[in-house]
Order: C-alpha cells, then structure tokens, then sequence
C-alpha cells in the first residue's frame, strides 16, 4: 500500500513548515552530502548509537559481524559536541529513493498537521520526534557503531499524531495496483503494524531489520500519538472537528 495523496482540511493556507522541511532535507542531501557521494560527511555526521552513549566521536573504521562474518564500518569526524548527530541526522538520507520515500510521506501528511498544532510547535514537535526516534534506536544497541540517518523518525511522529487527530481522512493509495482510497487510520495503522511487527521481531532475533532502523520508526510514531492524543485534549475544537470538504486533494 503505497500512499501517494491525502484529504486535506478545509480553509488552511500553504504549509511553509512542511515545505521548508522538504527543502532542506532535499538541499543536505544534494549539496552536502554530494547526492551519496561525500561520505565523509555522511559517515560524519549520522548518529552512531556508541558514540552518542559514551559521547566519543570514533573516527577510525570499526569491525561488526553479521551472519558470522566480519565487515568494517567506516567511522568519520563528526561535530562538536558529538550529540548534535542527532539533528544532523534526520536531514540526511542514504540514497535517493530513501529520500524520496520519506519526503512522499512528509509532502502527503506533513500540511495538516502544521496546519493543526500551529507552524512553531509544529516544527518543535517534529524536531523533538525525531531526537526520540533516534534514542529509541540507541537504546536497543547502546553499543553499536552502525550509523542511522534518516527523516523516517521524525516523520514516523506525523503520522502517529496525524493518525489521532485525522482518522477518518480519506487518503488515496495504490494498493494490488489499483488506486483507491482508504481512512487514514488503515492506511497508517497496516504502515504502524508493520514497523512494530519487524521492529520487534529485530529486537527478538527472529527478524532481520535488513538495515531499516525500526525501532527509530516505533519510538518517533509513540512520540508523535501522544502528541496528537495531547493537542486534541487542549485544543478540542481545532480544524480536525471540522467537517471534511474535500476528498481527494493532494498532501
């Protein structure tokens, strides 16, 4: 199932906050990650679960075994103080299709959330999603020296508060082929019942994560359902209580 527009909430104006995100995850990605090609900017400055635990930067390659055989990370200087990964990190990616997916997903669900929690907190909020995701990929491997880059955290956040205050959004899907549309609540709970089952399944050992940073994906959509849960307790008759108008406009 692959979501590719959602019903946007009637009278909100352009979501500046989604947009510049979507920029400037496209702009690092191009010029300051070299389209994938400058990895001592990338290895450089993604989070790097041992690093933000012991707050070393590790700066030489390390060695990590996967099914039995060895295989060298490459470890690059990061910035000072080493925490700050955890920014620079969700405004990178790991090729083009990892960006444009996650950017897809941002474009779709980003506008009605900003447009529901306000353009600051809205943007607090994502960042603060984000940071979550990422510690929730620490804590399963505190020592691991694999690095996770990725807006998948922070965006995983809204779509667990866009699932709350949204549910019953029509959004437009490709599924078995055939365009249809569907609540947001089964498009985004088959995507959440996904990363939960492999996330959890990784954690167990009877999954391979198969380098998709799932736990990051749980702890950034927990983050992001509670902030919704919250924002529709303070603000009860925001934009989400309004009757929908539209059925198909694009995210």
């Amino acid at each position: 199932m692959l979501p590719i527009a959602d019903q946007n909430e009637p009278g909100a104006g352009p979501p500046f906050v989604t947009w510049a995100l979507i920029a400037l995850n496209v702009v690092v990605f191009f010029l300051l990650q070299g389209a994938g090609a400058n990895e001592t900017f990338t290895y450089g400055y993604s989070a790097v679960p041992a690093e933000i635990t012991t707050g070393t930067d590790i700066t030489t390659p390390t060695d990590i075994t996967v099914n039995g055989q060895t295989e060298q990370i490459p470890q690059e200087p990061g910035p000072t103080p080493i925490w700050l990964t955890l920014f620079s990190s969700m405004f990178m990616h790991g090729g083009l299709l990892h960006l444009g997916g996650n950017m897809l997903f941002l474009w779709i669900f980003g506008d009605n959330v900003e447009h529901r929690i306000g353009r600051l907190r809205y943007l607090l909020f994502y960042l603060v999603a984000g940071v979550i995701a990422s510690f929730a990929q620490v804590l399963v491997d505190p020592g691991s020296t694999i690095p996770s880059l990725g807006a998948s955290g922070a965006i995983s956040g809204v779509l667990g508060a866009y699932l709350v205050l949204f549910p019953g959004n029509r959004v437009t899907v490709f599924l078995f082929r055939f365009l249809t549309q569907v609540p947001a609540i089964v498009a985004i709970g088959m995507w959440a019942a996904f990363q939960f089952i492999s996330g959890f399944g990784s954690v167990a050992g009877t999954d391979e994560a198969g380098g998709v940073a799932y736990m990051a994906h749980i702890g950034g959509f927990v983050a992001g359902v509670v902030a919704g849960l919250i924002v529709r307790a303070l603000f009860p008759g925001g934009p989400a209580a309004a009757p929908p108008a539209t059925r198909s406009a694009w995210g």
